[in-house]
């Protein structure tokens, strides 16, 4: 295929410490879309990095910087153009219960119970009945949702929907937890109720998370580490957050000096790379991403 003529980022040992132990390490990824008009788009851009076991790691940038489409990628939904990835070691050939994913919209089943519906991976793994009931109550109580275990999706708020999912998720006992921007379309209140629910369950359970979000503040509250991708679709930089876990209240961290300074230096690093575009190129004859 004829390569898109891109400017690369920094290279990735120059801006992100590899863990000793990575579980999940992402080598050279990149992804192509071939358009009506017989052009590529290389919509990700030679990604390289690695993540820790328990960390938490927020992907952010403009709109169209190839934000859902990497992490799609990550749960094994859609497969890279080129690049390895591995979680654990091991080459990651499609979706699998080492991870779980959040989406936007939680995409509860309308004829079940929140229990029905938290139990729905377990039953796909073929755990029996009463166990994974059990999980899912748990789980659900986890989550605050100890009333609720026996609505339908149509009797819950957006933001119960979305503890739902987030149940859901965990339900399979996942190493990795996708989440794409799944407080994005909840109102501020709601939003900010569950930011504090989810940092509270990421320090009893250390799962490792990575987090969609275009909200830098919601990416400073919430990540160990953030990943600026460019609006070329290449990783352009890796900003930690100097902040120490456990983090308290989210309305009083907002308040700190390494908060705003930090928040500051993402927008800086996203502000440096406005104007920036794909090229195209013409494919050639029977080439396909």
């Amino acid at each position: 295929m004829t390569r898109v003529g891109m400017a690369k980022a920094r290279a990735i040992e120059d801006i992100d410490p590899t863990p000793l132990h990575p579980i999940m390490r992402a080598v050279g990824l990149e992804k192509d879309y071939l358009l009506p008009d017989r052009t590529i788009i290389r919509v990700l851009n030679d990604i390289s990095f690695d993540v820790a076991e328990g960390e938490f790691i927020v992907l952010t940038g403009q709109s169209g910087c190839g934000k859902t489409t990497l992490l799609r990628i990550l749960m094994g939904l859609m497969p890279a153009s080129q690049g390895d990835l591995l979680v654990r070691g091991e080459r990651v050939k499609g979706c699998d219960h080492r991870r779980a994913m959040v989406f936007q919209a939680a995409e509860l089943l309308p004829w079940r119970t929140a229990v029905g519906n938290v139990e729905l991976g377990l039953e796909t793994q073929g755990v029996p009945k009463a166990e994974r009931r059990a999980t899912a109550e748990r789980l659900l109580d986890l989550v605050g949702l100890e009333q609720a275990h026996h609505k339908r999706p149509d009797q819950m708020s957006g933001g119960m929907r979305q503890r739902v999912g987030l149940a859901r998720a965990l339900a399979v006992d996942p190493d990795i937890l996708l989440m794409d921007e799944p407080f994005g379309a909840l109102d501020a209140h709601t939003r900010e109720a569950l930011q504090a629910e989810l940092l509270r369950l990421h320090e009893e359970m250390r799962k490792t998370i990575i987090f969609v979000t275009h909200d830098l503040d919601e990416a400073v509250l919430l990540a160990d580490r953030v990943f600026v991708l460019s609006p070329v679709g290449t990783l352009a930089d890796v900003i930690e957050v100097p902040i120490p876990r456990p983090r308290g209240e989210p309305e009083e961290l907002r308040t700190k000096k390494a908060f705003v300074d930090t928040r500051y230096k993402i927008w800086r690093s996203m502000k440096s790379m406005e104007g920036m575009t794909r090229p195209r190129v013409t494919a050639d004859e029977g080439d396909a991403p």
